[in-house]
C-alpha cells in the first residue's frame, strides 16, 4: 500500500468530501476519490462498494465515507469481512474508533458536522494508532461471519 486514502460520498457528503479531499492534499497526503464528482443525487451504495472492497482487500489503509447521516455508508462497508467503518461525530469517538476497534473507515454525517470539526476528527482518526492487546482479540471476533 501508498498509503493513499479513499473518499467517497452521496450528494448530502459533497461539499464536505471536496473540502476534505483538499485539506488532506494540501497537507501531503495521497487521496482516491470514489466520488461523486459533481452536485448531484447518487446512491451511496454505488461509492461505498468500490471503496470498501479496496479497503477489504488491503488495497487502501483508510477509507472516508460521507452521506447526510453516516449511517447508509457505515452498514454498506461494513458488510465487508475486513473492513470496520466507524460512525464518528466527534473526536474522542474517532479515536477510540482507531484506539479500541481498529476502524480503517471513518463514516461521517455531513449534516450533522461542520467542516473544521469534521477535519478534526478527521486527523484524530488518522493519527491515532490501534492498541491491540485486549483489544486485538475482539477485532478478530468481529470477523465471525453469521447467515
Amino acid at each position: 500500500m501508498d498509503n493513499t486514502i479513499g473518499i467517497g460520498c452521496d450528494h448530502a457528503g459533497f461539499e464536505l468530501k471536496e473540502y476534505l479531499k483538499r485539506k488532506l492534499i494540501a497537507t501531503g497526503r495521497n487521496v482516491k476519490d470514489y466520488g461523486i464528482f459533481k452536485q448531484e443525487r447518487a446512491d451511496y451504495p454505488d461509492i461505498v462498494h468500490p471503496l470498501a472492497h479496496e479497503v477489504n482487500t488491503h488495497q487502501l489503509d483508510f477509507g472516508i465515507l460521507i452521506c447526510g447521516t453516516g449511517n447508509g455508508v457505515a452498514i454498506t462497508a461494513n458488510k465487508y469481512v475486513n473492513v470496520r467503518a466507524a460512525l464518528c461525530w466527534n473526536t474522542e469517538i474517532a479515536a477510540y474508533a482507531r484506539k479500541h476497534n481498529d476502524a480503517n473507515i471513518i463514516a461521517l454525517p455531513a449534516r450533522f458536522l461542520r467542516k473544521r470539526r469534521a477535519w478534526k476528527m478527521l486527523r484524530k482518526f488518522l493519527s491515532t494508532d490501534f492498541e491491540g492487546g485486549r483489544h486485538a482479540t475482539r477485532v478478530e471476533k468481529i470477523k465471525n461471519l453469521v447467515s
